[in-house]
């Protein structure tokens, strides 16, 4: 019983990770991109990062150890840098969540523009770093679990609903109209897909609660929430695909709104608290991993206070700099950058010629993600 509980606890920060902001947004980009390949673009990102998944995996079981005694200087180098990294593109990340959920909110309220998306979106993060600052955010911790249950929830409900509207489309002899992609060329298509690492992100979170479970629950559960994650994705894919049309070829970061509205009204309000509860519930997680990490890197001469503000005014420029989809794509930069330094990493402590040349050849697709990943559009 222990061990299952364990298992289910440990599994809980990769899956709520993962699906953060994936199922939001990743129908209009996919069919933005590749239309009605949509399916073989969700594999293709999946079947990427799984193999990115190994690199955080091997370096569960074969780093962690040295870091405590015996890692040479160019693996601790590596490491202390990957870290900065890693900082960095959890700030990025807090700005896309929140964004998310402005668009979400502000959809259901009639009101989306960009400016009230920048505004709220603000407004959010200054509340999130006011609380952190006076209370601490450790206490909205328990917001995961819950948002992870209502996300699934949510997003199986929209899968059988999506099913029900496929299924009548197909007795009634119509057939499914298949959507259209944007005008993309083959190169950008490749970089838009590369823009959307950040909806499949979140298994390297278990490599951080080192001290709370071991490396074996770890690694399983890393595996675990990819492959699950995987499945439901390419599900809901699937069946979002013939209807996608409904679209119109106007794809934003609000359009799955858009898409239930006309499918099934009736999940309109659940899906925006959905949305609302887990950007929320992932904006703080990650507040708080990128406020552990900053006092880490700069050996706690940045206090817990201090990391919050620092957060707060990065993220916000970040916020009225760029809009949603090209967040998404910068996030996607910023975590294909940390992943590429675990490459590294994984390299430098690797004894194997065939491991040192599967994670130079990840370590070059993620430095082509890093360099030319794109939006939308």
């Amino acid at each position: 019983m222990k061990n299952i509980k364990d298992f289910t606890s440990a599994i809980t920060t990769p899956l709520a990770s993962i699906f953060g902001s994936g199922f939001l947004v990743m129908v209009p980009i996919l069919v933005g991109a590749v239309g009605e390949y949509a399916i073989y673009g969700i594999l293709l990102i999946t079947f990427v990062a799984y193999n990115v998944g190994n690199i955080i995996r091997f370096n569960i079981k074969h780093v962690e150890p040295l870091l405590e005694s015996g890692a040479s200087r160019t693996t601790l180098y590596l490491e202390k840098i990957s870290d900065f990294a890693l900082t960095v593109a959890y700030v990025v990340s807090v700005s896309l969540y929140l964004h998310i959920l402005s668009a979400f909110v502000l959809t259901g309220l009639h009101a989306d523009t960009v400016f009230n998306e920048d505004m709220l979106t603000s407004m959010i993060i200054i509340t999130i770093t006011v609380i952190g600052i006076t209370k601490g955010l450790n206490a909205l911790e328990f917001l995961e679990k819950y948002a992870l249950l209502i996300t699934l929830v949510i997003v199986f409900a929209l899968i059988m609903s999506f099913f029900v509207y496929d299924l009548k489309l197909y007795m009634n002899g119509t057939g499914f109209t298949m959507p259209k992609p944007l005008e993309h060329s083959t190169s950008e298509v490749f970089a838009i897909l590369a823009g959307m690492l950040i909806v499949v992100q979140g298994f390297e979170t278990s490599r951080y609660p080192g001290n709370t479970y071991s490396a074996e629950l770890r690694i399983q559960t890393s595996k675990y929430s990819q492959i699950f994650s995987t499945i439901v994705y390419v599900v809901f894919i699937s069946l979002a695909l013939p209807i996608a049309y409904l679209l119109k070829g106007v794809y934003d970061d609000h359009s799955l709104i858009i898409l239930v509205a006309l499918t099934s009204s009736f999940m309109v309000v659940p899906l925006i608290v959905v949305a609302a509860l887990s950007q929320f519930s992932a904006a703080v997680a990650d507040t708080l991993a990128a406020s552990g990490s900053l006092e880490e890197v700069s050996d706690k001469k940045v206090g817990k206070a201090a990391s919050y503000l620092l957060i707060a005014v990065f993220a916000i420029i970040v916020t009225w700099s760029v809009h949603t989809l090209e967040i998404i794509a910068l996030a996607s930069r910023a975590f294909a950058f940390y992943y590429l330094l675990q490459a590294l990493v994984a390299i430098s402590v690797s004894k194997k010629t065939l491991e040192k040349i599967y994670f130079g050849v990840l370590a070059l697709i993620l430095l082509g993600i890093t360099l030319f990943a794109l939006p939308v559009g």
